[in-house]
C-alpha cells in the first residue's frame, strides 16, 4: 500500500478547532515534514489549493502557501519522493499549468504530478472575479477533463489544437517535454465526478468517514472499481485519512477529545453554506456523505484513526485489505510529531508496507 502524507499548506492542518495545534503554514514547517516523509519511505507529499478559508474563531484556513511554488521549493531539497502540486482549474490556463509542471519535473526528474479540482466552493473565486456562474457546479467535470485533455496533448507531443466548449488551442507549443508522464490526481466523490476521474485521472481520493472506521470507505473505492471496468482504464483508490495516535488508545483519545471540545462551530457553518450553493450534489457528494454518516459536525472533513501505535497500525492494515485500495494520504493533529511517531513507531507494524520496509 502507497503512503502518502497531505503537507499542511493551510494554518492549523485540517482540524477545525480552536484547541488542537494552532500553527502558521511556512516552507520550513513543509520542508521539515516532507523530509520525515522521504526519511520514511513514503511514496508521496501533496499540497492542497486554498484560496479564501472558514474564518471563525480559529481563523481556518485563513492563512495559506501556494501549492505550485511550495511543491518548486521542496522539489529542490528532496531525492525520491513523489510530489503533486493542486492546481485550482478556473485560475489558470491548462497550457500554463503543464509548462509549470515540466518546470517543477525538470528539479525533480520523473517525480511530480498535478492534482486537479473542479472548484466547489464559489467565495475562492468570486473575490477575484473568476466565477464563472452557477453553471460551473453542472458543468465543472466536462471542463476539468478538457483541462486535462489539452495538457495530456501537450505532454505527450508538445503540441495542441483541441477545440471544445471550454478550451480553444491554436497551435500551442510546448517545450521541452516533461521526462515521464505527469501522474494526474483528484479527490472527486459524486457519481459525474468518479466517472471524471475513471476516464482522465490516474489515481483518485476516496472519502473516509467517522473514528475508527477503517472499513467505512468500502462504499466509495468500490464505486470508484466500478467506475473504472467501465472505462478500461486504471484508476487507483488512495484513502485521505487522520491519524492521531499516543502509547495507549486511552491517551491518544484524550487528544482527540480535547480537539473535538474547540471545535469551531462558526467555521464548520461557513463551509457548509458553501457547499450549500452546488445544486447539483448526490447522496455521494462530500457534504451529504458527511450528514449521512453522521460525521457533518466533526472538526475534520475525514476519517480519524485514533489510538495507540499498535491499534492504528491494525486499522491501516484493515483498510489495505478493502479491494482496490492502492494506498493513503495522512494528515495528522500534529505533523512534525505525528510524522515522526508514524515512522519510528507505526509503520514497523503494518503489514502491508513490509516489503517495502524489507528493501528499504
Amino acid at each position: 500500500m502507497k503512503l502518502g502524507v497531505f503537507i499542511p499548506i493551510g494554518n492549523n492542518g485540517w482540524l477545525i478547532s480552536t484547541t488542537s495545534p494552532q500553527y502558521m503554514p511556512s516552507f520550513e514547517l513543509n520542508k521539515t515534514i516532507v523530509e520525515k516523509a522521504e526519511k520514511f519511505d513514503f511514496d508521496f507529499a501533496l499540497s492542497m489549493i486554498k484560496l479564501h478559508g472558514f474564518g471563525g474563531p480559529s481563523q481556518f484556513w485563513d492563512h495559506n502557501l501556494e501549492s505550485f511554488t511550495l511543491m518548486a521549493g521542496l522539489a529542490a531539497v528532496t531525492d525520491k519522493i513523489d510530489l503533486f502540486a493542486t492546481c485550482a482549474v478556473l485560475t489558470m490556463p491548462p497550457a500554463i499549468t503543464a509548462r509549470m509542471a515540466v518546470t517543477i519535473d525538470s528539479i525533480a526528474p520523473g517525480r511530480f504530478g498535478v492534482n486537479i479540482i473542479s472548484g466547489w466552493q464559489r467565495r475562492e473565486y468570486t473575490q477575484m472575479g473568476l466565477w464563472p456562474g452557477a453553471e460551473h457546479y453542472k458543468r465543472r467535470y466536462d471542463y476539468c477533463a478538457e483541462y486535462v485533455t489539452v495538457m495530456k496533448e501537450l505532454w505527450a507531443t508538445g503540441h495542441s489544437d483541441f477545440k471544445g466548449d471550454f478550451f480553444t488551442m491554436d497551435d500551442c507549443r510546448l517545450s521541452p517535454l516533461p521526462s515521464a508522464p505527469v501522474k494526474i490526481i483528484c479527490a472527486a466523490q459524486s457519481d459525474a465526478g468518479t466517472r471524471y476521474a475513471a476516464q482522465h485521472a490516474d489515481y483518485n481520493f476516496c472519502a473516509s468517514f467517522g473514528l475508527n472506521k477503517p472499513k467505512a470507505i468500502e462504499l466509495s473505492v468500490a464505486r470508484l472499481v466500478k467506475a473504472t471496468e467501465e472505462t478500461g482504464r486504471k484508476c487507483g483508490a488512495l484513502i485521505l485519512t487522520m491519524v492521531i495516535a499516543d502509547e495507549t488508545d486511552e491517551a491518544a483519545m484524550a487528544k482527540w477529545e480535547h480537539s473535538v471540545a474547540g471545535t469551531d462551530v462558526e467555521a464548520i457553518a461557513y463551509r457548509d453554506a458553501q457547499a450549500r450553493d452546488d445544486p447539483s450534489q448526490d447522496k455521494y457528494s462530500m457534504p451529504n456523505r458527511r450528514s449521512i454518516e453522521g460525521t457533518d459536525k466533526l472538526p475534520t472533513n475525514q476519517g480519524v484513526l485514533c489510538g495507540s501505535y499498535e491499534s492504528v497500525a491494525r486499522m491501516l492494515d484493515e483498510m489495505a485489505e478493502v479491494p482496490g485500495v492502492e494506498g493513503v494520504m495522512l494528515t495528522f493533529d500534529d505533523f512534525v510529531i505525528g510524522m515522526e511517531q508514524f515512522g519510528t513507531r507505526i509503520l514497523p507494524l503494518m503489514r502491508c508496507r513490509e516489503k517495502v520496509q524489507a528493501v528499504a
